[in-house]
């Protein structure tokens, strides 16, 4: 008996000294996390976070078919709804900040705004997938907005998230691409910008819910608070987001 006691408590220690909290995040969000983990590493050392950074659609569409994550943090309010209809999730959708659309370029002057893109300086424009990337479906919003859409659709490089819009851009494989704020304000991201008018598109309100599972992992939970503490706030102001 006392063998199986100690064995028991053995296994009680190890759970306490690693436990690890799987987020699925949303593309904008991946210098911003880096810097939250930094953080809760402080208060909280003994927890490991690992975030699968991808497009908030197919991010769904992983966790709907059993994906083993704790948390998910998508680009819009649409896909966490989603999942608490088809009862996946626990607890209630929380929106933690707003984002803003941009225009990016590593090498265009971008002051003028969104009439570069007609031009022939413009060859190739990258937008993620509007169908599964919430910034790629805002960005196809705002130049309809403009009657641009019909103009520039065969300019169009669709990528299968905003990081991966980011990257055609920077890497030249893209003039210009429509990329979120916070990508845009990243350490790695050294060209110009152009913010895009917000009644142009619909809002991008971001928000975050806890994946059933987390209840065999209550540090998920900590963490969500954690990320909707006022010790966060400044992360997401740096990256220009609105927080509510």
């Amino acid at each position: 008996m006392k063998r199986i006691i100690f064995c028991l408590l053995i296994i009680l220690s190890i759970n306490l000294q690693a436990q690890t909290v799987k987020i699925a995040a949303a593309g904008n969000l991946r210098f911003i996390l880096d810097e939250i983990k930094a953080k809760y590493a402080m208060v909280s050392s003994k927890t490991k976070i690992l975030v699968n950074v991808g497009a908030s659609g197919a991010l769904f569409q992983q966790i709907t078919n059993g994906a083993d994550f704790d948390l998910f943090m998508a680009a819009d309010k649409v896909y966490p709804d989603k999942l608490k209809a088809q009862g996946i999730v626990s607890g209630q959708v929380k929106t933690y900040a707003f984002g803003k659309l941009v225009i990016w370029s590593n090498t265009l002057d971008l002051s003028k705004g969104l009439d570069i893109i007609t031009t022939k300086s413009v060859n190739r424009i990258a937008i993620a997938k509007p169908d599964i990337a919430p910034y790629g479906a805002r960005a196809v919003e705002c130049l309809k907005y403009y009657h641009l859409f019909d103009k520039v659709k065969d300019k169009i490089v669709y990528a299968d998230n905003i990081s991966q819009a980011a990257q055609f851009a920077q890497t030249g494989n893209a003039e210009v691409g429509f990329l979120a704020l916070a990508l845009a304000l990243s350490p790695e991201m050294k060209g110009s910008y152009y913010v895009l008018d917000t009644k142009t598109y619909k809002p991008v309100e971001q928000a975050m819910v806890l994946i059933k599972s987390w209840q065999s992992n209550p540090e998920a939970a900590k963490f969500m608070k954690y990320v909707l503490s006022p010790e966060c706030k400044p992360i997401f102001l740096k990256y220009g987001f609105i927080v509510p």
